[in-house]
């Protein structure tokens, strides 16, 4: 018998949540890397990422991948 590799077999997402920090207020917010629409900061408005089709173009700074 062939030896199979589970790992292989056991798809994984390849998208993530992120932790991003707001350039201009210091605001902290969870951003999903593959967003669809435009993220904007909770408190001034300032935009963290914008749609590119695929992966999100993050604006602000990531401080953390979350799994």
């Amino acid at each position: 018998m062939a030896k199979v590799d589970v790992e292989k077999l056991i798809l994984q997402p390849r998208s993530k949540f992120l932790l991003v920090t707001c350039i201009s207020c210091g605001n902290r917010q969870v951003v999903f890397d593959s967003s669809k629409t435009v993220v904007r900061c909770t408190v001034c408005k300032e935009v963290l990422a914008t749609p590119r089709g695929g992966k999100a173009k993050v604006l602000g700074k990531v401080n953390a991948v979350l799994t």
